[in-house]
């Protein structure tokens, strides 16, 4: 195998986020998200739930680049009522989101970049991210991980994070569960006594050092941080030449 890169390892960490999921929809945005969580399936978590983005739910996993699939494995109907009454409200769903803005407690942003009533930089919206929060396990990737993005406070709050949260009361935070941020420098999670960000591991390449540098506040490290594990040769096969043979993650991710 070639030489393996941040994309690649990137799609690993994700894959990894949904590894003890079960039978659960996995909703992922973006690119490398979307060959992570298909890689999942793939591989140690055959039983994820897909769809095909519109109304059916699929067993076979389509690639995002290449010449598309016309043999897919359907396995039910879901039309917007259906997947609200199956998925939405019962909380069983794990969706990966990006985000514009995250803080140290999760609190999440891609609406807009400076104040709501005035905003420097119009951005997605709030989309579903307040309900996908507070219903769903909820997983961030970001592409490039900088101070800029990685801040003190939110300038909107469109994800919940868990300080809010928590001042909503057991009723709205029971199913709120932010369970994993991997960023293209490092994997992320909010295992501590208070929930705040800690720093889990560091791609190949990269130092604690970079990480610290490139966050606003401060992050909970514990030890000596591992490195992020690298895809093994089955699983670079399935990303290079069946989920992704345009190698379109090299360009959401660069080295």
């Amino acid at each position: 195998m070639s030489e393996i890169t941040r994309a690649e390892v990137c799609a690993v960490a994700i894959a990894e986020a949904f590894r003890d999921d079960g039978e659960t929809l996995m909703s992922a945005f973006g690119t490398t998200p979307t060959v992570g969580g298909r890689l999942a399936k793939l591989t140690f978590a055959p039983d994820l739930f897909m769809t095909d983005g519109i109304a059916t739910g699929i067993e076979s996993v389509p690639p995002v680049s290449g010449p598309p699939r016309d043999d897919l494995v359907k396995s039910a109907w879901m039309p917007f009522r259906l997947f609200f009454d199956n998925v939405v409200w019962t909380t069983n769903r794990h969706v990966m989101m990006m985000a514009s803005q995250i803080d140290q407690y999760g609190n999440q942003n891609f609406a807009c970049i400076g104040p709501h009533e005035k905003p420097k930089a119009q951005l997605l919206g709030m989309r579903g991210a307040p309900g996908n929060t507070l219903y769903h396990a909820t997983s961030y990737f970001v592409p490039n991980h900088s101070a800029k993005v990685f801040v003190e406070k939110v300038d909107v709050v469109s994800g919940v994070g868990y300080d809010r949260a928590a001042a909503l009361g057991e009723t709205t935070s029971r199913f709120h569960d932010i369970r994993r941020v991997v960023s293209n420098l490092g994997v992320f999670d909010f295992a501590t006594p208070d929930n705040r960000m800690r720093l889990v591991s560091v791609h190949p390449g990269v130092g604690v050092e970079d990480v610290v540098a490139n966050t606003a506040f401060e992050l909970v490290i514990e030890g000596d941080v591992p490195e992020t594990r690298t895809p093994s040769d089955e699983e670079l096969h399935l990303i290079r030449d069946v989920l992704d043979p345009e190698g379109l993650i090299n360009k959401e991710v660069r080295d």
